[in-house]
């Protein structure tokens, strides 16, 4: 539309919070733990399917280790996000990367999420939701107090901008 600026995708400029290493670390090792202690504790109890238990936890190490050590870093090295007066730009993931921008004209609303890992290690996840079908854009590892800052500062951003959200 004439005059309106174009907003265009581009790598946001924002690190997420370091610690975000530790937290997703912890999180992998809580996924890859139980399973290889489970068939561990069933490989050296039951005699019988002994052979499969071993092969199951075999794979569960080669797949998880590697997850546990590589993944929280790669995600690092891929999370950004950026916040401007225009709008809020985002990428995210590892293997299956995505990069958002939402418009300050179609944000609806703007909040954090801190489950209790994330309050251990004071960090949140800030949500901005428009009308999009494709759904909110989810911003990671940021600092708990950084991030409540900005649901403020993109809050009023949103409501001073025109536009009608949709």
């Amino acid at each position: 539309m004439p005059g309106e600026q174009s907003l265009r995708l581009r790598a946001p400029k924002n690190l997420v919070d370091r610690r975000a290493v530790t937290w997703w670390t912890v999180r992998a090792l809580l996924d890859v733990v139980p399973v290889a202690v489970v068939l561990g504790v069933l490989a050296a109890v039951l005699e019988e399917p002994r052979p499969w238990l071993v092969a199951a936890l075999v794979a569960t190490l080669v797949v998880g280790i590697p997850y546990v050590l590589i993944m929280p870093r790669w995600r690092y090295r891929v999370h950004r996000w950026e916040s401007t007066d225009e709008a809020v730009y985002a990428r995210s993931g590892w293997l299956w990367q995505e990069w958002r921008v939402a418009p300050m004209s179609r944000i609806q609303t703007v909040d954090t999420v801190r489950g209790p890992l994330q309050q251990l290690f004071r960090l949140s996840t800030l949500t901005v939701t428009t009308a999009s079908a494709k759904g909110a854009i989810k911003i990671d590892g940021l600092d708990h107090e950084l991030a409540a800052d900005l649901v403020a500062r993109l809050t009023a951003i949103a409501q001073a901008t025109p536009g009608d959200a949709t």
